[in-house]
Order: C-alpha cells, then sequence, then structure tokens
C-alpha cells in the first residue's frame, strides 16, 4: 500500500521557517495506532491525517508520541495542500475534529489563510512552583486553559532568554506551557513547551493562540492582533478575537511530495 504524504511549513512565506507538519489526504481511516506510528516516524511536532466525509473533511493530528486535541500548523498545511492540489476551486473548507468539532478554513487575501478555531477558556491559578522552576524564571502571572498553562513575563526579552529544564518540564501534568509578553515590533510573542507531547518546543503553534488571543486582546484593548513565535524558525500569524471563536491566519509553503510504503 502506498500513501500520499506532503510536507509543509505552516505560519510563514518560505522554506525551512515557519514550523513544519506532515499531511496525509486519504480516501479511509487507518488504525490509529499505524497513524501513531507514521506520526513518530515522520518525528515532526504534527502528522495531519485528512478523510473526506458528506462535504466536510475529518482531521486528526498526532506528535510522534500522542493524538492531540487540536492543532493549528497542521490544520494550516492540510488547508494549503487541499487548496492547492485537490480542490483549487474552493474558497471555504469546512473540516471536522472528533475532539475539537467543526473547524473552518478559508483563503484570505496576500497568500493568507485564515483559520476559525473555538476559543480556549482561561482561569487564572496560583504560580505553579514546579513549572517556575523548569524555566528559571517567575512569571507575573500564571493561567489554566483547557490543555496548556499561560504564563506571562514582563518583556519580549524574557521570552528569548528562557531555557527550559525539559526533564522537569516533561513532569508538569499538560500538553504543554506556553509563555508569552507583550511584542516589540508586533503585539504580542509567545513561546510554547512540550516535552508532555514529545515535542520539546513547537516552532510555531496555532492552537496556542486560541490561548493567547483573549488574553491579549483583553488586555491590549483591540481585537485584531499580529503575534510572532519567537522560536529558533519562528512564525508569524494574525489573531482576531470574535468572542467564542478565534481566527487566526498564517501563509504556508510546500517542502515535498512523497509517498510511504506500507
Amino acid at each position: 500500500m502506498k500513501l500520499k504524504i506532503f510536507q509543509i511549513d505552516a505560519f510563514t512565506d518560505k522554506v525551512f521557517s515557519g514550523n513544519p507538519a506532515a499531511v496525509c489526504i486519504m480516501d479511509s481511516w487507518l488504525e490509529a495506532s499505524l497513524m501513531q506510528r507514521i506520526a513518530a516516524e515522520n518525528n515532526l511536532a504534527e502528522t495531519a491525517f485528512v478523510v473526506k466525509d458528506k462535504g466536510q473533511y475529518h482531521i486528526r493530528w498526532f506528535t510522534p508520541e500522542i493524538e492531540v486535541d487540536l492543532c493549528g500548523h497542521a490544520t494550516l498545511a492540510s488547508a494549503f495542500v487541499l487548496f492547492n492540489h485537490y480542490i483549487p476551486d474552493a474558497e471555504t473548507i469546512d473540516f471536522y475534529s472528533p475532539r475539537s468539532g467543526p473547524l473552518t478554513v478559508e483563503k484570505g487575501v496576500d497568500d493568507y489563510y485564515v483559520m476559525d478555531f473555538p476559543v480556549d477558556v482561561l482561569k487564572k491559578v496560583e504560580s505553579a512552583p514546579e513549572i517556575n522552576e523548569a524555566l528559571g524564571i517567575k512569571p507575573e502571572q500564571t493561567f489554566k486553559g483547557k490543555t496548556d498553562y499561560l504564563l506571562i513575563y514582563d518583556s519580549q526579552k524574557i521570552i528569548e532568554e528562557i531555557t527550559p529544564n525539559f526533564f522537569l518540564l516533561d513532569k508538569v501534568d499538560a500538553r504543554g506551557v506556553i509563555v508569552s509578553a507583550k511584542g516589540v515590533e508586533v503585539d504580542f510573542v509567545s513561546r510554547f513547551f512540550a516535552p508532555q507531547s514529545g515535542i520539546s518546543e513547537d516552532p510555531v503553534t496555532g492552537s496556542a493562540h486560541t490561548t493567547l488571543t483573549p488574553y491579549w486582546s483583553k488586555v491590549l484593548g483591540k481585537n485584531v492582533l499580529s503575534a510572532e513565535q519567537l522560536s529558533q524558525r519562528g512564525g508569524k500569524l494574525i489573531c482576531e478575537d470574535l468572542g467564542n471563536r478565534i481566527k487566526i491566519s498564517g501563509k504556508a509553503v510546500l517542502y515535498l511530495v512523497g509517498e510511504i510504503e506500507l
């Protein structure tokens, strides 16, 4: 059996930056254990598997170690593949995730793709000593979303200089930890650490911006915000707070097309 695979760099307009994701568009589902093994073999932050069903594209996402509830960059990558290789005349793609419900991606202007995602619900919590120890610096505020912690710091410089102890961070009971501050050239910056999910540092995390956007929208008093994730590869996003939904816009580029032998 041969399975076509694409590798896309998301949230960027050039290869070797942004966040790479693998995408497999299939006629029917493989066993979850096989999809997990493919994701582990790819060894990328995420591999997305997509199957068309009654006008919708059902989507699931796997890190090298686990299946996750929501992934922004691999959804953007999947939309890029569908728009450019399967349904070039389409303007909108209706995805459905069994874990996160309906997700829409539409073609925007200037080669942007616009994702419509559910907003995360934040709860302010006490500072977590185990996270502070792992990151080496105490935040100004700590929040807990559905799957991740969000830590707010005073400056972009602090975000740039954080050097996590991933052994300690791996023990935190969460999908991952987001660190963020007001940006110098953009509205806000962030980084995302998720050794618990098999990803020490994710290059650009679309789903984390469902957590970041409502926080910074309220703090900065604006609904449309520019964002940058300060990983080594880096990536830029435009985020819009719609209340109970978030629009996240980014670009994507093709890196490779290949076949998996199964």
